[in-house]
Order: C-alpha cells, then structure tokens, then sequence
C-alpha cells in the first residue's frame, strides 16, 4: 500500500484509539505531514527505534512500540529464554512511562515476565539491573540527548550490553515479519499484575547498583582530605541523572554539590536548553553562571538518561572555565585511573583499553604507555559491552577503560553501556586527586597533552530530514565510496577503509586488505601528519556526521589544524 492508504487505514481501523483517529483525521489536508508520517516504518535498527513522538507509522507511539516489542517477544519465545524475563526502565521524556508500560504489556501478553522501574531511571542502571536480575533482556525508554519531540526505544541482551550481531539482525528481522499492528499483543495491566507477570523494581536495585559504583573508587583517603572544599556544579539537563548523582558524591563524602535548581526537576520539555545534550555549549549556560557565583571548582551535565556526561573545569592561569570534548575527559579519566592503579599495583598485566575507530588517537599513545592492548571498534558503546564479554568468555584480557568520543565512558563492569553516573563520581575523585597537587582538572589535561601528544578533535553535521534528506545523505556517501578522495586540503589520504565492503585500499599501490570489522557504512580516511578524518550516517538522527582528528605542536596549533580539516572536508562534500 502507499503511503496514503495506510493513512485511511489508520483513520478507519478501530484497533487505533479514538484519540489517535481523530488526530490523523485533523491533517486530512496537509499532504506533505500524511507522507511524512506514512511514507515508511519507523525502522528498528541495530540500537532500536528512535524517533518524532506522534501518530503514524513514521512516529514513535504505543502501536510502534507494541509491535516491535512483538517482534521482540517472538524472537526471545523462538531463543527459549522466555522464563527469564525481561527488565524495563525510561527516562524523562514525554510518553516514556507510557512506552514503558506498552512494552512491559506486550511482553506479558506473550507469557514473559517483566521487571518495570517505578520512576524514572539512568540508561547504566537498566544494564546494571537485567544482569542483577538475570534477565534475557532489557529494554530503555529514551531519546538520549535528541530534542524534546523526540523519544526511542533501545533493546539489551542478557549480558547487559546493547544487542549485537547475529541477535541485533534476527531480532530486526522478527520486527520486521510483524507486518500487521493488529498481531501486536497486550493485556491488561492489573491482570499481568495479579498473573505474576507485571513486577515492580524496589529501591535495593538503587543500593545496589550504588554500591557498585563505590567499589571503582581508588583513593577513599583523598577523596576524604579535600571533600570538605572541592566545589562541584552539576546539572541533570531536566534528565535521570539528579538523584544517583547527588546520592554518590553525599555518600561519598563531598560536601560543596551545587545543583542547577532550574534543571533539576525532570521535564519532558527541557524548558531552559534548546538542545538536552551535554555536547553543546549552550547547555551549560545556568551552571556556568552558578559556577561564577559559587567558584567552582568543575561543571558537570549529564544527557537525559545519564549516559554521556559534559565537563568544564577551571584553567588556574586564566581563571576561566575551559571545556573538555568527549574525548579530553575520557582522556583525563584514562589517564587518572591508569596512573592510579599502576601506582598501587592493581594495573593488569593483560589489560584492555578499549576505544571506537571515530575516537581520539591519543587512547594509542595512552595504551602504549601502560602496556595495555589497545582495542578499536565500531562506533556504538554496544561493540565495547561485547568487548568485555568476550574477554570474559576466552579469558583473554581484564577490562581497565573504554570510552567514545561522543562524551560516554564506562569505569568498571557493573553496566555494559557508558555510564555518566560512575563518570562523574570518578571525576570528581579526579578533581580532588589533583587539588592535593594543587592543580585543577584542566591544568592536569595540558599537563596530559604535554605528556602524549596535543591530539584534538572535531566533528561536523549535517541535518537532512525526510525522505529527500535520507536522499541526499545516500548520495554523498555514494559519491565519497565510487570517488575516492585523494586529499582533504593540505593533507594526503594514505589509506582509504570502507566498512560496509571490509576493505582498505592503500592509496599508493592499491593494494586491498580487509578492515576485520563488522560491515558498517561508514568511511574512514587515513591521513599524513597524524590526521584523519571519517564520514558516517547517525544511527539514532537524520544527520551525516564527519569526524576528524590531527595532531599539532600546541593546543592552539592542533585547535587551528583541526579546524582547516574540517573545513576541507566539508568543501569536499558541499
């Protein structure tokens, strides 16, 4: 059918409420809002659905989300792990307890058990919670740092990470086969409740998972000599992240914790920030401004559901707060634990430092240091979770850090996806580590870039919504595959790697080897001069990102270099 039949379709059928048939009949006459909504399914990915809240099958609402949790439901009943249930847990956004409970319902209708969060909840604590419990699988609730029209649906399995192939495709594929909304289970919720089947999460899941974080913390003694004065601005961006923040740093013992008041309360409307994501600037606008009042000592923002964290910290020479990217404060984080355990002895002799292909070069000069095998893999926190299943089903290497550049990080194993929650308790550690040395956490970053190398970063979007945006998307990809560039402005490509046909060609004898990573569509450009650069579709927005990074002779040389690359790059593709 075209996109206009399933439309009437959705007006007509009673199986859609009442409520969402009248909303479709209102935007009879706006054809280009029917195609939008209509002219596709909502597709479930590798990472599971994401996408504008709203009526249609182009949206995220109660009838999407009920039939891939079907397909979902399918595909665990077909595995044999119906009896282990699954865990659920949402986030702050507009209809996530709605969601929520939809998934939980589908799932119960289908004989399987569920474990539901009462309240909203980090995206680190569901991994933590479905290997507590000992799930098959989990789901969250969340659009991450996407804009308030949006929310999503992510799926984990039973290790605790993100589903991987070959689940991730089977899982697609049972999605897929569920073609009418109509064979989408649910039953009513007081009769799962009363079956068994509806459980509600208690409060020692937070103790627990609490307590977990305790036990990555290395100097208890510093962190007691310089709690008292150490003064730390944090801010929830109206996310999850307020309460398992505020607990750890109380129970941990610092006592100058200033909240953002008018972003501490949850609200699916993220009133006072454009855009509730930790990577941009303008996020940090009210906790800058309370830091100035108070003279704090570091600026922390995790997203909605407490799985990237944002940094600022004070340079001692300037006296002005200076951002870190993703990558310096991994880099920062890296660097104090690796130091730390080394120090004490506790360093494994066969440790992994695990980092994504699109991350800062620096994690090889940093692995090298410490003697660790450095891992690289696909973008997607759920390749560095299977890293670690993997190390523990071979009994290969001893997990030490991973990290990606887009601001999350994981210290420990309690979770399988980054954590924003262990992020900021151990860079708050940090932080007094290196006020007893009498250095702020910037300071300790030069001192870093002075050790390895001044390697920086950047990456550029761009927007393409819609069919025709998708379009152009494809279109530039295709070019950049079937014309390889040579150069990108001043600087050489000595490789090129195409992901999504395993190969890397040698640009100087066209010689052709593979990637040995999964297919992927994206494509990456090694450089001369330490510089690279990377081109890939968003998984989870209609964008096409292009990363680069470089190496320079100063912060201000490397900033400069990074800058004319990206700039380069997007001459190429405009």
């Amino acid at each position: 059918m075209g996109y206009k039949e399933i439309y009437n379709e959705w007006c007509k059928n009673e199986y859609f409420d009442e409520a969402t048939r009248a909303e479709l009949a209102s935007i009879a006459d706006n054809e280009a809002e029917i195609e939008d909504r209509f002219y596709k399914e909502l597709e479930f990915g590798t990472g599971g659905l994401r996408g504008v809240i709203g009526n249609g099958t182009n949206r995220m609402n109660i009838y999407t989300v009920r039939k891939a949790t079907q397909g979902l439901a399918n595909f665990i009943i077909k595995e044999g792990k119906q009896d282990k249930g699954v865990a659920i847990a949402f986030d702050s956004r507009r209809m996530s307890p709605e969601f929520a409970d939809q998934a939980a319902l589908c799932l119960n209708a289908n004989g399987i058990t569920t474990y539901v969060f009462p309240s909203l909840r980090p995206t680190p604590e569901l991994s933590f919670a479905l290997r507590t419990l000992g799930c098959v699988a989990g789901i969250v609730v969340t659009a991450s740092h996407n804009p308030p029209e949006y929310n999503g649906y992510k799926v984990y399995w039973e290790d605790g990470a993100q589903v991987t192939s070959p689940k991730d495709v089977q899982i697609i594929a049972e999605v897929n086969a569920v073609t009418d909304f109509n064979d989408a289970k649910t039953m009513d919720k007081k009769e799962a409740k009363a079956k068994g089947l509806y459980n509600v999460i208690d409060s020692t899941m937070d103790d627990k998972y609490i307590a977990a974080l305790k036990k990555q913390v290395i100097n208890f003694d510093i962190i007691k000599k310089e709690a008292e004065e150490l003064k730390i601005v944090y801010t929830p961006l109206h996310g999850t992240g307020n309460i398992p923040t505020r607990r750890i740093l109380n129970e941990l013992g610092f006592k100058k914790v200033y909240v953002v008041e008018e972003q501490a309360i949850p609200d699916s409307d993220f009133p006072t920030v454009d855009y509730p994501n930790p990577e941009d600037p303008k996020a940090f606008a009210l906790a800058l401004k309370l830091a100035k009042e108070v003279n704090a000592d570091i600026i922390l923002a995790t997203d909605p559901d407490a799985d990237r964290l944002g940094v600022y910290a004070k340079d001692t020479k300037t006296g002005e707060y200076m951002p870190f990217t993703g990558n310096m404060s991994a880099m920062l984080i890296a660097e104090y634990l690796l130091s730390q355990r080394q120090e004490k002895g506790t360093l494994h002799d066969n440790g992994a430092f695990i980092t994504t292909i699109v991350s800062t070069d620096m994690a090889k000069a940093i692995a090298a240091n410490y003697n660790l095998k450095l891992i690289e893999v696909l973008t997607g926190f759920k390749y560095i979770g299977e890293q670690i299943k993997w190390f523990e089903e071979n009994k290969t290497y001893e997990y030490e850090f991973g990290f990606e550049e887009s601001y999350g990080c994981l210290v420990g194993t309690h979770a399988r996806d980054k954590d924003a929650i262990v992020a900021v308790m151990t860079l708050c550690e940090a932080a007094a580590y290196y006020r007893s040395k009498g250095i702020t956490l910037w300071d300790q970053m030069i001192n870093i870039y002075e050790k390895y190398g001044y390697y920086r970063e950047g990456l550029k979007s761009l927007t393409l919504k819609g069919s025709q945006g998708a379009s152009k998307m494809q279109e530039i990809l295709d070019d950049l595959r079937n014309n390889i560039p040579t150069e990108f402005g001043p600087y050489k490509v000595l490789e090129a790697k195409d992901y999504k046909f395993d190969k890397i060609i040698d640009m100087q004898t066209k010689a052709v080897t593979p990637t040995g990573l999964p297919a992927s569509n994206v494509l990456y450009y090694q450089l001369n001069d330490n510089a690279w650069c990377c081109v890939r579709p968003s998984g989870t927005e209609p964008k096409i990102k292009f990363y680069v990074g470089v190496k320079g002779n100063s912060f201000e040389d490397s900033t400069k270099k990074m800058e004319e690359l990206i700039e380069a790059v997007m001459n190429r593709v405009q």
